[in-house]
């Protein structure tokens, strides 16, 4: 069961300096999907949602909920558009290229203030999208651990957290054992619709 936030202050920095120690990295791939709704239009903190089959895919089916960071790879632009066959899909503008590695701090769990029935794996790219990106495929490697699941008496609470979150993750990645790894081919290696089903079922 979640223990409720501590009033203790914040580490502004997750794991080593020396760089991501086992289980880490961890990677997680997976089509991005329709989450609850919460992130944009609730939180003000916007999320990619991959199914949370997609840890098969490294092996790691029992990740401990909590709160991670690492690098995101996803098959769009800098504008949340696809490239498919040198045509853009979607419409309006953008730079071309069709796949770009961001940040991101990610949450795995039940989201206890929200009382999920389900748990989800949810994404906040740290980049400003112009566009949703519903059905883009989505590599990411996770380098470590910020904090665990907490549950929180007012969505104010939740959201100072997941602000800080956010900063924690960027400083954390800004080490230079973690920024090499925005390099890591993983990330761009994107497997079609096959995978997609699979990992979505």
């Amino acid at each position: 069961m979640p223990t409720h936030r501590p009033t203790r202050p914040r580490s502004p920095l997750a794991g080593p300096s020396a760089g991501p120690t086992s289980p880490f990295p961890i990677p997680l791939s997976g089509p991005v999907v329709k989450g609850f709704g919460r992130g944009s239009r609730d939180l003000g903190i916007p999320t990619a949602n991959i199914p949370l089959a997609g840890l098969s895919v490294g092996g790691h089916q029992e990740v401990e909920s909590g709160v991670y960071y690492g690098w995101a790879g996803v098959d769009v632009d800098a504008e949340g558009l696809r490239v498919q066959g040198g045509k853009q899909e979607g419409g309006g503008g953008g730079g071309g290229g069709g796949r770009g590695v961001w940040p991101m701090v990610m949450s795995i769990g039940w989201n206890p203030f929200y009382k999920n029935m389900v748990r989800s794996v949810e994404v906040h790219i740290m980049h400003g999208f112009a566009n949703d990106f519903y059905g883009a495929r989505m590599n990411l490697l996770i380098l470590g651990f910020v904090r665990p699941e907490y549950d929180y008496v007012d969505k104010e609470s939740l959201v100072e957290d997941i602000r800080t979150d956010i900063e924690v993750a960027r400083r954390s990645l800004e080490r230079e054992a973690y920024a090499r790894l925005k390099d890591d081919p993983y990330l761009t290696q994107f497997q079609g619709g096959e995978h997609e089903q699979q990992v979505a079922s």
